[in-house]
């Protein structure tokens, strides 16, 4: 399988932390928060956590805290389906494919809920075939673009498709929540708007830096599923965030690495590049110790954690992207991701 063509999107509203500060400050809300609460939304969004700037689908922050459900519904639904297709416009543009020719579809997100689901917006807006096989994945988390790429192998092996268009979309700002859990508060700090899309062939683009998908792998931990996942509480999602997630994710990322090495025979020391999800300053630090990595290798990681946030599932793609942006050195590359579950997924790539 190759990834022939690659796209994101963001909501044009960017937020400094220090911005989203000042709104917290601002709300009703603030007032109803512990002096500890308060002091950690401050220590978090002025202090040096990795990032500087978001991407939100609000027109103002006062907008954030009209906390019920039917307005946080109304935001995913206003602002999914169209940050999925602007970026899978993108992608279809850099793969060179029209819309026609795209056989499935297959959307991952956690941050709201419609029936019919996403790709019956996006299909319609980006006019791809009445017969197109058309999937929507849920519950899979920050980690969803895995295995969200592992169903469009599946298709392309099958000889159900030739062309599959793989897209992840959050609108994080739609799954707030606010309460004195210190997860809660953290959660509130770290996430951002945003989508992320591929399209993937079993041919390789003819004119373009090729990218092969080599071989995957993943980890479930059930018996940690309650240390990140989100809780349906009063009509909206809660986000559940513990302090053992860094851990956790730091060894299961080992694990699902020495899987696909074991698999492929490759060596650690042949992986040139990291494609790996921001999750946040200490995922970072985590992945450096466990995997051995030093800055320079998650660069392209801190980059989009420092302008974007946690964009959660289409962050692999943005890091890609920045990646080959970059025009970085082929060779093999490993894209890795994490979430619900408690669940690891990764792929090596190989880049010409």
């Amino acid at each position: 399988m190759f990834m022939i063509g690659l796209g994101t999107a963001t909501p044009p509203q960017c937020y400094q932390q220090r911005d989203c500060w000042e709104g917290f400050q601002a709300s009703e809300q603030f007032a109803q928060l512990t002096a500890r609460s308060r002091a950690i939304l401050k220590k978090v969004l002025l202090g040096n956590n990795g990032i500087s700037t978001r991407h939100l689908a609000l027109d103002s922050l006062a907008e954030a805290f009209n906390l019920n459900p039917d307005s946080l519904h109304a935001r995913f639904t206003r602002n999914a389906p169209s940050l999925a297709a602007q970026a899978a416009q993108r992608a279809l543009e850099t793969a060179g494919t029209h819309a026609g020719e795209i056989d499935a579809v297959v959307i991952s997100t956690c941050t709201g809920y419609l029936c019919p689901g996403l790709t019956s917006y996006v299909s319609e807006q980006l006019s791809l075939r009445s017969n197109v096989l058309a999937l929507d994945l849920v519950g899979q988390g920050c980690g969803s673009a895995l295995p969200n790429l592992r169903m469009a192998e599946a298709l392309l092996a099958s000889g159900r498709s030739c062309r599959v268009l793989s897209i992840c979309v959050e609108v994080c700002s739609a799954a707030f929540y606010l309460d004195n859990d210190p997860g809660v508060l953290i959660s509130a700090c770290l996430f951002g708007d945003g989508a992320g899309a591929v399209v993937l062939s079993n041919e390789p683009h003819s004119s373009r830096r090729q990218i092969r998908w080599k071989a995957a792998a993943t980890t479930l931990s059930p018996s940690d599923r309650d240390c990140l996942r989100f809780e349906q509480k009063n009509g909206m999602l809660r986000n559940i965030l513990t302090r053992q997630v860094p851990g956790l994710l730091g060894k299961h990322a080992e694990t699902v690495l020495g899987d696909v090495l074991s698999q492929t025979g490759v060596c650690r020391g042949e992986i040139t590049g990291w494609i790996m999800h921001a999750g946040g300053r200490e995922i970072l630090r985590a992945l450096r110790e466990r995997l051995g990595l030093n800055e320079r290798d998650l660069r392209w990681s801190a980059d989009i954690l420092r302008t974007h946030g946690n964009v959660s599932s289409p962050c692999v793609f943005f890091v890609l992207e920045a990646a080959l942006a970059e025009h970085a050195p082929g060779g093999y590359w490993w894209m890795s991701s994490f979430g619900a579950g408690f669940s690891c997924h990764g792929a090596l790539l190989e880049v010409e």
